[in-house]
């Protein structure tokens, strides 16, 4: 499995735009202001990766999640998100960035059914209680991005 560990340069970071100054460096995070951000981890049998910051790197993003709820909609209950949450990528396809441990993010893909003011609704995705990032996403898309 390959990991690779990436640097904040001048910690700049650009919202729907990902990193705006970044590189890979081999310094300490003592060293000219270097901030280490986290690594990136393939998972294996998919095109997925494993995004693992710092704590430091959350709180320059300013990370924040919300659980997947569920609401009864015209009978039948449905899962939702903040739309804060969806991520589209260049395909039109929709996804979420979601944790189960401390400061470690995946991409899942999720299915939204239609979307009214602030709360996506899903037709398919991860269980509900499931913790979705709304603040940070586009930083995340940025790091998966440059885990070459």
């Amino acid at each position: 499995m390959r990991r690779t560990n990436l640097f904040i340069v001048g910690a700049v970071l650009v919202s729907g735009i990902g990193l705006a100054t970044m590189t890979h460096v081999s310094a300490t995070v003592e060293e000219a202001g270097h901030v280490e951000a986290g690594t990136i981890e393939p998972i294996d049998g998919t095109s997925l990766n494993r995004l693992t910051l710092t704590d430091r790197a959350a709180e320059r993003v300013g990370l924040e999640t919300a659980p997947i709820a569920e609401q009864q909609v015209s009978g039948k209950i449905q899962k939702t998100i903040p739309y804060s949450a969806v991520i589209y990528d260049a395909d039109g396809g929709t996804w979420a960035y979601t944790t189960s441990e401390h400061l470690t993010f995946v991409r899942d893909e999720i299915n939204v059914e239609r979307i009214d003011g602030d709360t996506a609704y899903l037709s398919d995705g991860p269980a509900a209680g499931t913790e979705v990032v709304t603040v940070g996403a586009a930083e995340l898309v940025g790091l998966e991005r440059y885990k070459h």
